[in-house]
């Protein structure tokens, strides 16, 4: 009697055991490469490692803490620089994360493990073309794996702590470097290699991954993620737009020069309030003149960094479509899902006033 109550005790022990692990909240590591991969030669070596240099599957494995919070699944989509990502990448990316979320349709959110440099557009980019408010995580690091005092390993541990937390839902594409949470629309890199990169000046961050909760202060109030009204499902790639940078005396032969390139959009990085300089405004009207099929949509966005490009009467006759506080980087990637809609220059204001 006593064995067989000593068996059934350790039968339930193994079946509560197996509950508790199947109970761990399922999070998909997507992985893409950049620092938080890289590989240095020594472990002072913060400027000249190589990117990409090991696999998403290493760096959870090396952070044997996730385990005991989640069942993390690897998969390795590239393993580049993020400077190196292309558009292509984005579209795997979207399609991957929809995929997964109908043949698993447990999972409690995602982390995509990439480069700081373009990270922000990424996680932009799929703010905008997720349908779902499970949790997707862009997290990096400014130090490689290799290096002294490397941030990768906490930094992955809280995007995973914030994918699987209740309250992450709906909260759009998110951020996670440095113990902060920042919005995906709003949070920009603001130093080369300081840890502290990711910044909204202005709007702040979206809260804290702390020892012992995640913690958020705020929400982002624009469409996104299930309110979206872009589908990226049948796409293989997206309209061209190419960023023109203003300066003193700006050469305004770039303008006709994109254009011959191929671009169906055009965002100025303008001085100020997207100002144009006059050499630049007789581009444009030059532009306004072209036959309608083969004019570009044009933006304006501002160099500043901070603030909003809003409407003003004399760039709105010029046909020039005010980007409101996205940068020039982002301004691009919602012009470039824009015109897989419309051309019509009524409708893409409609967008650019509610993303």
């Amino acid at each position: 009697m006593t064995r067989l109550l000593a068996a059934i005790a350790v039968t339930l022990a193994a079946i509560t055991s197996g509950v508790a692990q199947q109970a761990k909240p399922v999070v998909y590591v997507l992985s893409t490469g950049g620092t938080i991969a890289g590989a240095g030669s020594s472990a002072t070596d913060l400027s000249n490692y190589k990117a990409g240099s090991i696999l998403g599957e290493q760096l959870v494995k090396a952070v044997p803490q996730i385990a005991q919070i989640a069942d993390v699944r690897v998969e390795q989509i590239v393993n580049v620089r993020s400077s190196d990502l292309t558009i292509e990448n984005w579209l795997t990316l979207a399609k991957r994360i929809e995929a997964i979320l109908k043949d698993t349709p447990s999972v409690a959110g995602f982390v995509i493990t990439s480069g700081t440099n373009t990270l922000e557009e990424t996680s932009y980019f799929l703010h905008l073309t997720v349908k779902s408010d499970k949790p997707v995580v862009l997290v990096g690091a400014m130090r490689p794996a290799t290096a002294i005092s490397a941030d990768g390993p906490l930094n992955l541990l809280n995007a995973v702590k914030t994918a699987i937390a209740p309250e992450s839902r709906g909260k759009g594409g998110l951020i996670v470097l440095n113990d902060e949470i920042n919005a995906a629309r709003d949070t920009t890199k603001t130093n080369t290699l300081r840890v502290e990169t990711f910044r909204a000046p202005e709007l702040g961050i979206l809260g804290y991954v702390d020892e012992d909760r995640v913690t958020y202060y705020r929400s982002t109030t624009r469409r996104h993620t299930v309110s979206s009204e872009f589908d990226v499902a049948n796409l293989t790639t997206l309209p061209k737009v190419t960023i023109l940078y203003s300066y003193l005396e700006p050469d305004a032969s770039l303008v006709h020069a994109a254009i011959k390139s191929g671009a169906k959009g055009i965002v100025f990085a303008g001085t100020g309030n997207g100002t144009l300089a006059i050499s630049e405004q007789a581009a444009v009207k030059e532009v306004n003149a072209m036959p309608a099929a083969s004019r570009p949509v044009l933006v304006r966005s501002s160099r500043v960094g901070n603030g909003r490009v809003t409407p003003t009467a004399e760039f709105d006759a010029m046909n020039i479509v005010a980007s409101d506080t996205l940068p020039p980087q982002k301004a691009r990637i919602l012009l470039m899902l824009a015109l897989t809609k419309t051309t019509d220059l009524k409708e893409i204001r409609r967008i650019f006033s509610e993303y």
